[in-house]
């Protein structure tokens, strides 16, 4: 047996979304987001489920808070929902809005637990989208504008920002895919919408580092270590290259390094790149957020403007480990490896990482007991991952499992459960599962046996 540990003051926390865990979609003056438009569009989620109520979050986070001082938890990360901030987008700021989140954060605070708000999860304000959504470089000024205002409003309590939650899953899925809100779909779509972007990133890291000189400003960005499928040299060119558009193509412009060696000419004209932008989204995180859920299998193709075939969905090429109820591979070296390359390619920066977990659909027993074994199984394997990669030389900070809650999964409603704590949707009523049980006595000994 050996025991695996963690760094002294290393963040153990957890991890939910505005739009999935807090309901009250309507109330003290919020305007709509893309998603409750989406999600009140026949035949775009799963048995026609919204997140109109999901967790209720809102008048229950205090049950949340309470939750994670179970667990021993030292980190929240939550997400701000901008239409609470800004019904429209724009304009006039909704005091009780920003009054939620300052109760939030003071309640964190009071709890011991450090505030990590994201920006942006997803929620697009609906006026926006009308007016060409991501697709519009206004758009990012005013984002940039939303950025300011939170900053104002809690960088005196608020250290640690986040900036993007996942901008390759959100775009590649709402503005190409057409799965998630907004349900745009082409290359059209995606390619100006990723440039508009990372202006913002960059604009909205500019508007909180004038809000706070020692704020610490990261984005959360969606890895998947890109593996190719055989051994054929083309196969390995291949892979690199989705490398580059699936996990560099939002971080290399904000690091300086510019849009990343993907399309074989000059960036395509779609993304109207103008003089001076590549300066504009540049965004020097003080530390990078890792979400990661497995790996991806490429292999090399005729067809398609990059020469690929990869798939970054379930069940994205491989199938030497088991699977979860969503079908993704359990592979805890992928996140050793995206961990490590990470550590080689951008000279051992600061990492947390800022969601990993895994959807299993465990219910309670006669006795209101959650076994979900298979949940604690998973998440020693990608912690015992994470030891190895900071024994290696991987500054990684922080540990955030998605998610705290069973909540609204975006297009797949209510049917995967990715939570510590099962959630009963009809009554709101939480329950830590075993997994739950055992993470926080990792939190509280700073680590396991193995």
């Amino acid at each position: 047996m050996a025991r695996i540990r963690f760094p002294d003051g290393f963040h153990w926390g957890a991890a939910t979304a505005a739009y999935q865990v807090e309901g009250a979609w309507r109330e003290d003056g919020k305007g709509e987001s893309i998603w409750d438009r989406f999600a009140h569009t026949a035949g775009r989620i799963r048995e026609g489920d919204t997140g109109d109520v999901a967790c209720d979050s809102y008048h229950r986070f205090d049950e949340d808070i309470a939750l994670l001082r179970e667990m021993n938890l030292t980190s929240y990360r939550f997400s701000i929902a901008w239409p609470r901030i800004q019904p429209e987008g724009r304009g006039a700021v909704n005091a009780k809005g920003i009054d939620y989140y300052g109760r939030l954060v003071d309640a964190l605070l009071a709890a011991g637990i450090r505030p990590l708000p994201t920006l942006y999860h997803w929620d697009l304000p609906q006026a926006l989208e009308d007016v060409g959504g991501w697709t519009s470089r206004d758009t990012a000024g005013r984002f940039a504008d939303y950025a300011e205002i939170v900053g104002r409003s809690l960088a005196d309590r608020v250290r640690d920002f986040l900036i993007f939650n996942e901008p390759s899953i959100f775009l590649a899925m709402g503005y190409l895919a057409g799965l998630h809100a907004p349900g745009r779909r082409g290359l059209d779509q995606w390619l100006p919408a990723s440039h508009v972007v990372n202006l913002a990133q960059g604009l909205a890291f500019q508007a909180l580092r004038a809000s706070s000189d020692d704020a610490r400003i990261g984005s959360a960005f969606a890895f998947s270590p890109c593996e190719p499928m055989s051994d054929r040299e083309e196969d390995a060119e291949a892979a690199e290259r989705w490398h580059r558009v699936t996990n560099t193509w939002f971080l290399d412009p904000a690091l300086g390094r510019g849009y990343p060696d993907v399309y074989r000419d000059d960036l395509p004209r779609e993304m109207a790149v103008k003089s001076g932008d590549l300066r504009t989204v540049a965004a020097p995180f003080d530390f990078i957020g890792v979400n990661l859920y497995s790996r991806t299998g490429v292999s090399a193709s005729r067809g398609g403007p990059l020469g690929v075939d990869a798939n970054p969905a379930a069940p994205m090429g491989f199938d030497r480990g088991p699977r979860t109820d969503a079908g993704l591979e359990v592979w805890p070296d992928a996140l050793f490896d995206m961990l490590m390359r990470l550590t080689r390619d951008y000279d051992a920066p600061e990492i947390e990482i800022t969601e990993n977990g895994c959807s299993y659909a465990d219910g309670p027993d006669a006795k209101g007991r959650v076994n979900d074994h298979r949940r604690t199984d998973f998440h020693r394997g990608y912690l015992a991952a994470t030891a190895r990669a900071i024994e290696a030389g991987a500054d990684v900070r922080g540990y955030h499992a998605w998610s705290l809650l069973d909540n609204f999964e975006w297009h797949q409603g209510y049917h995967e459960r990715f939570g510590l704590t099962f959630v009963d949707f009809e009554t709101g009523d939480r329950t830590l599962k075993e997994s739950g049980r055992f993470y926080g006595e990792v939190a509280a000994t700073g680590g396991f046996t193995t």
